[in-house]
């Protein structure tokens, strides 16, 4: 091995035990350098093939092992080096990351306007709107909604997005502290934290007056700076290096955490940040972040439970 290769791994990921891996890794085994035999992390649904390159070539060998074979498939590929897998600190977006909602255009649907705040809803997390004045643009408009609106919307309209709950407690159960980074606001973010089971959680404040939205969000708020200071913090707070922590989004105001993360991951994700992020899943739910990892599926908390 020349002092420009690294050891290096590559994890191919299929949604369900129907879809076939074999002829994804045995295409693989012949495009990696010095690629060694597959390790299976779950023999019917993921596994692992380690290989030797320059780290500087991780990047165009990733696109090269997402053949048109590969993503007929649905097979999520992650490619990264091999050392330092297993991250200790890890910051998740909540909506349409660690939800399948956007919490503010359910909110909309209540005041009847829910066509057109998901608009710039979708605009704002494409990045062709700045995502401070798209924010304060579509919280005036739920100016006057009942505070009771969010209970509801909790109960009827949110759904956890299947494998967060194992994600967050098997890394805990490993020694990572885990926090819900969102754009969003408090009055989801804590409630959802809580039974995913995140150590902590941040948002933006929405502001009230005699049980009604004002239709005003506290300031400053919490964007893609904020997501970026906040992965910071607590990196510096826990004495980690960079390589040591986790970052998934999906939309442009994750960007930068992304990118500041060890491993930045684009999960079914806007085309732009699906672009720039070392790590995209698109067909996979989110214990894919956990076979990334190298942890093998007999080590996965029970979704709802807390891991030993």
């Amino acid at each position: 091995m020349t002092s420009d290769f690294v050891p290096c791994v590559a994890t191919f990921i299929a949604p369900d035990a129907n879809t076939e891996l074999l002829p994804t890794l045995r295409a693989a085994q012949s495009l990696l350098p010095k690629a060694g035999a597959p390790t299976w992390l779950d023999p019917e649904r993921a596994a692992d093939i380690f290989f030797e390159a320059d780290l500087n070539d991780l990047a165009s060998l990733r696109d090269t092992l997402m053949s048109r074979r590969s993503r007929d498939a649905g097979i999520d590929i992650v490619v990264q080096p091999s050392g330092g897998r297993r991250k200790r600190l890890f910051l998740a977006d909540m909506d349409s990351t660690m939800i399948g909602q956007e919490c503010i255009d359910e909110l909309a649907d209540f005041a009847g306007l829910k066509p057109r705040v998901s608009a710039i809803t979708e605009r704002a997390m494409r990045g062709e709107l700045a995502f401070e004045p798209a924010l304060r643009e579509r919280v005036s408009l739920l100016k006057g909604l009942p505070l009771g609106v969010v209970d509801e919307v909790i109960g009827t309209r949110i759904t956890m997005t299947p494998g967060g709950t194992a994600l967050v407690r098997t890394m805990q159960a490993h020694g990572a502290y885990c926090c819900l980074v969102s754009g969003g606001f408090t009055l989801f973010t804590s409630p959802i934290a809580a039974r995913i089971g995140f150590d902590e959680h941040r948002g933006n404040i929405l502001l009230s007056e005699n049980g009604q939205l004002s239709g005003e969000v506290a300031e400053p708020i919490l964007g893609r700076a904020a997501k970026l200071q906040t992965l910071v913090e607590l990196r510096d707070r826990f004495g980690l290096a960079p390589h040591e922590t986790l970052a998934v989004g999906d939309g442009a105001n994750d960007l930068a955490m992304i990118g500041e993360a060890g491993l930045g991951v684009a999960f079914r994700a806007k085309p732009a940040v699906a672009a720039a992020a070392a790590a995209q899943i698109d067909h996979n739910d989110l214990t894919a972040l956990l076979f990334a990892q190298g942890y093998p599926r007999s080590s996965f908390a029970p979704e709802g439970q807390t891991a030993a």
